[in-house]
């Protein structure tokens, strides 16, 4: 495989202000860029009350070839490094500039992880947002997110929106919409086929289940068994690792907008 480059919401609401859909900076689906690291899509928002983070994909601040799949032994880019944000109301702008506050690569590096599945799937990071940003929790084109999932089935309706610079600003090609093929990896991943596949800067992107919640996170693109198919971290794994890994109180921020996926593509 290759690598691509809840709290309820009105309690975090109640500390944080939250930008309307039109004039946030900051949203799901922008676009993430690091020196050395390479551009992503941003998945969802996060926050412990006090402090925004965006999610991206660990591998996005990566040093090492996009064949490095194992988070255990791949290289990274330290905490604190800088992670240009594109402007969702300007885009191909990048005016927000975040940190780099955890990486799960870095977790568990530091932890000595042993376990296969986790050091092949862990692949989540999360980027602090400036205190001034304004921001909006809501996914492009679908809504939602409505909470955080659990897990897939076979055949269960997935729902993406990538944002890679390869596909030219072209806002139809971003929106995907496709099937999972269940969980694998010890519940850690769960290989899709979407209408197009996730490319390269399509990384990090999120993923929601057919009840709009949040269930995982664009990391690989499968050449075998399955070939244009998308390998999806699992979410829930992801963030009670990082939970577990000094953001204990950091919890997934709901959309302001409602989930449609009967949206026309």
């Amino acid at each position: 495989m290759k690598r691509l480059l809840g709290v309820a919401c009105v309690v975090l609401i109640a500390c944080l202000s939250v930008a309307s859909v039109a004039s946030a900076e900051v949203r799901p689906g922008v676009q993430t860029v690091t020196e050395g690291g390479g551009q992503c899509t941003a998945n969802f928002v996060f926050s412990d009350g006090s402090t925004r983070y965006l999610g991206i994909a660990a591998h996005c601040v990566g040093t090492g070839a996009a064949t490095d799949t194992n988070g255990c032994d791949a290289g990274s880019l330290p905490l604190g490094t800088r992670i240009e944000i594109e402007d969702a109301s300007n885009p191909g702008t990048f005016p927000v500039v975040g940190t780099l506050a955890y990486s799960s690569w870095l977790a568990m590096q530091q932890n000595g992880e042993t376990d296969e599945n986790t050091c092949a799937y862990n692949d989540f990071a999360l980027v602090r947002l400036p205190a001034g940003a304004e921001v909006n929790p809501t996914v492009p084109f679908w809504g939602g997110p409505t909470g955080l999932g659990t897990t897939t089935a076979a055949l269960d309706r997935v729902y993406s929106y990538g944002n890679s610079s390869l596909r030219l600003g072209i806002e139809l090609l971003k929106p995907k919409r496709g099937a999972s093929l269940g969980a694998t990896g010890g519940g850690w991943s769960h290989q899709v086929y979407t209408l197009t596949p996730g490319i390269p800067g399509d990384s990090g992107s999120g993923f929601l289940d057919q009840q709009g919640r949040a269930f995982g996170t664009l990391s690989t693109l499968a050449l075998l068994p399955l070939p244009a198919s998308n390998g999806v971290g699992d979410l829930a794994k992801e963030l009670a690792y990082a939970k577990a890994n000094g953001f204990s109180g950091v919890n997934l921020v709901p959309g302001t907008e409602p989930f449609n996926p009967n949206r026309i593509l």
